[in-house]
């Protein structure tokens, strides 16, 4: 579903869902090709964004196209949009705020961002995505964890603690269970095994 207001019989404005718009980055990106495109943008944050635009020169199809060869897409199901709230939030925790997991798994964070429950969300989330919410939820924190070895200014310990892992040993476990990497081996390669946030599975 859209919003759409008709403005002197041509131009409109309407809010869109955007999937895999996820960083910072995204915002500007977005707004810059959309602003070249003819279209102004009125509003535009992480997901969404208001745009008014004249629908005899520009069709939405046409706004999809542009979209999709920034590696993104127009959200238009219900359930599509839940799932890009989810992830959202789940990456403004672990990658903006460093973490949380304990939130995030609790349901406390997803529950309050959404008004539903966390096995709503969670079922949702793996029927769309087929990958569980938790896994996801790990995938990205192992991302972190790579950029904050990658930084050299925490020890592995103060990493698990930043990441709310109960020990390094777990932390390590999970990391070569994702990886396919100790932690050891990570740091002696070329940390070439990095991934976008919008790719990690």
């Amino acid at each position: 579903m859209r919003l759409v207001i008709v403005i002197a019989g041509k131009l409109i404005t309407t809010t869109i869902h955007i999937k895999n718009m996820i960083s910072h980055c995204c915002i500007r990106v977005i707004k810059e090709e959309l602003e070249a495109a003819g279209i102004g943008v009125d509003e535009i944050g992480l997901g969404k964004a208001t745009i008014s635009y004249d629908e005899q020169e520009i069709s939405y199809d046409y706004i999809r196209t542009l979209l999709v060869d920034l590696g993104m897409d127009l959200i238009v199901t219900r359930d599509s949009r839940l799932v890009e709230q989810i992830k959202l939030a789940v990456v403004e925790l672990i990658h903006y705020m460093n973490n949380v997991d304990s939130i995030v798994r609790k349901s406390e964070y997803l529950v309050e961002k959404t008004g539903l429950s966390y096995s709503y969300l969670s079922r949702i989330f793996s029927s769309q995505e087929h990958i569980t919410l938790e896994k996801f939820i790990i995938l990205n924190k192992i991302e972190r964890i790579k950029e904050l070895i990658d930084q050299e200014e925490l020890t592995l310990s103060e990493i698990a603690f930043r990441m709310d892992y109960n020990s390094v040993q777990y932390l390590s476990s999970q990391f070569k269970q994702s990886t396919g990497l100790t932690v050891s081996e990570y740091r002696e390669s070329d940390r070439s095994s990095k991934k976008p946030i919008d790719q990690l599975y």
